[in-house]
This record gives C-alpha cells, sequence and structure tokens, in this order.
C-alpha cells in the first residue's frame, strides 16, 4: 500500500531528519549504531531524536495553534531561547483567555 498523502508531521520535517528516520528504523532503533554511523557520540544522537520528537509535537500543535507552534519551532532550531519561548506563549494563552472572557 503506498502513502497517498503525506502526514503534516511529516511534511514539517527537512530531508536530513528525514534520512534521520530512516537510518534509525534500518537500526532497528538503535542510538548506539546510529551513533556509530554518523561518527559521532551517543549523547550527540541522543539529543538529535529528542530535537527530532519536538520538531513533531510541534507539527501536531501547529495545527491547532500557529502561534504557538512558531514559537516552538523557533526554539527548537535555537532561534529563541526556551525562557523566552515560554514567556511569549503564557503571554500568548493569557491574552486568548482575556479576550475569550470579553466575549
Amino acid at each position: 500500500m503506498a502513502i497517498e498523502f503525506l502526514p503534516e508531521w511529516m511534511a514539517n520535517l527537512e530531508d536530513e531528519d528525514l534520512a534521520f528516520i530512516k537510518r534509525f528504523l534500518l537500526a532497528s532503533g538503535s542510538l548506539k549504531e546510529i551513533a556509530r554511523q554518523y561518527g559521532v557520540t551517543y549523547p550527540t544522537v541522543r539529543l538529535r531524536l529528542d530535537k527530532l520528537i519536538q520538531k513533531i509535537k510541534i507539527g501536531e500543535d501547529n495545527a491547532n495553534e500557529p502561534y504557538i507552534g512558531l514559537i516552538k519551532r523557533m526554539a527548537v532550531n535555537d532561534q529563541l531561547s526556551f525562557d523566552v519561548a515560554k514567556v511569549l506563549i503564557s503571554e500568548y494563552k493569557k491574552l486568548q483567555k482575556s479576550e475569550e472572557g470579553e466575549k
């Protein structure tokens, strides 16, 4: 069965991310093997996997709240600190609640 459409979480990933996922699957999920293939340490691969997991979760958030998805994506890509991202998201949610209360 061929995939007729690309899931949104997958469409938002870069080619590098998809190549990593493929290697990960072919290595039966062994981070140690992936580290050997890339010539890096286990913690480096673990960090890469954690960031990839965050990107996938952000793709899900983006469908519901595009602004929050943008802020999280910027934080994961090191374009914004996590502390600043938390503040922006918190303030955005407060604003959303106050606007709902006015309606």
